[in-house]
């Protein structure tokens, strides 16, 4: 037997016209346990918090701002963060000097990622701005932002891209400069283009270094904000000895004590992570005050309104599709599940979790519960 007989049979666009007309939908309207990103937000008072520290931000000087995020794995914290990596992107459309840069943890806990990670978001292109801007600039604002940056060699590339700019080469400069910040070995390429000796190998210069060009760029006009978003820090400490978390640790403290303006940073770790990273470094924690917390789901009727905001959702981007494709408006209504329903999922998962110890329903499993239960009383498209 086929995979299609197994299936069904049917032709893929017939079933997803049938859907529609009955479900108004395109497919199963929530997401499974493993798919963490790519499915909308119902809003909460976390998002107040968020909107209080980015207008912080946004108003005057841009005086920097680091929030929080902290909850129980499942609680939404990965989905908060994507959706406003989504919302800063749209809000700053057509601004320019705004960079979004998320950070995923790598396997082994560095500074070296952050920055590395930081550059990567400015690219090329923002040093190939800065040479432009260098060289069109007058002789004594030219100087005065050169003399912006402590690190001398990162004035010897400031001058290389300077140069750049006036012998059409700027380009190749910019590339390579991009690779020296980043933290690669110095070659020749490095040395002949740029005039760098020393790579950037200590955590004090690659901080420095950032900070350099943050503020370099600022005062050209070509940076306003760089926004970090970085998810599960609770992460870096499950398979590592105590000092290079350590070190991590006191890199993001540097981080943020390197930039008292333009940056706009958010972490996200569960609050066991927290307790234990403060312990650890009792300093970080003086940075950390300002948090928003996600909890597991306390009502039954929030759990309703959630499945209510994800069949919505799924209806809005079915319709869009049908318009998209000249079909109808006409958009079916018939709820397999219901309030009741759901209702009677989020007893039973409360049930579930007080006994695991969980004071509440976690919203990634009240979720995956509803596509199963979507599955099972639609029959006919899986819950995987």
């Amino acid at each position: 037997m086929s995979l299609r007989e197994r299936m069904g049979g049917a032709d893929p666009e017939s079933v997803r016209r049938a859907r529609f007309r009955r479900w108004g939908v395109l497919e199963n309207p929530f997401p499974s346990a493993n798919q963490t990103t790519g499915h909308p937000r119902l809003e909460d008072a976390a998002d107040e918090r968020v909107a209080d520290t980015f207008r912080s931000f946004s108003e005057g000087e841009r005086q920097s701002q680091v929030l929080l995020v902290e909850g129980t794995q499942g609680t939404g914290k990965t989905n908060l963060l994507k959706y406003y990596e989504d919302q800063f992107r749209d809000y700053h459309r057509d601004d320019e000097g705004y960079y979004i840069i998320r950070y995923y943890p790598d396997p082994e806990p560095t500074l070296d990622s952050v920055i590395r990670q930081t550059f990567l978001g400015l690219d090329h292109d923002h040093f190939a701005k800065i040479g432009k801007e260098l060289n069109a600039a007058d002789t004594v604002r030219r100087n005065s932002v050169k003399e912006i940056a402590r690190g001398h060699e990162v004035r010897l590339v400031l001058n290389s891209l300077q140069d750049g700019a006036v012998n059409g080469d700027l380009e190749d400069r910019s590339r390579l400069a991009v690779e020296w910040f980043t933290g690669m070995r110095v070659l020749r390429r490095h040395r002949d283009a740029l005039g760098v000796s020393f790579r950037l190998d200590t955590k004090e210069s690659r901080v420095q270094a950032l900070r350099d060009i943050v503020y370099v760029s600022e005062r050209l006009d070509l940076l306003r904000g760089v926004f970090l978003l970085m998810d599960e820090l609770e992460k870096q400490d499950q398979s590592f000895s105590t000092t290079p978390v350590l070190r991590f640790l006191l890199a993001v403290r540097a981080l943020i004590d390197a930039l008292p303006r333009c940056l706009f940073l958010m972490l996200a770790m569960t609050a066991e992570a927290r307790r234990r990273y403060f312990s650890m470094l009792p300093a970080l924690a003086g940075r950390l005050e300002n948090k928003v917390t996600l909890s597991p789901i306390q009502d039954p009727e929030e759990a309703v309104k959630l499945a209510k905001f994800y069949l919505d959702q799924a209806r809005s981007v079915a319709i869009r599709d049908s318009l998209s494709r000249g079909g109808t408006t006409t958009v079916g209504t018939t709820d397999p599940l219901g309030a009741d329903a759901v209702r009677t999922l989020y007893h039973s998962l409360r049930e579930e979790s007080e006994n695991q110890g969980t004071q509440g329903v976690l919203q990634r499993k009240l979720l995956h519960r509803l596509r199963e239960a979507w599955a099972a009383r639609t029959g006919s498209w899986s819950a995987g």
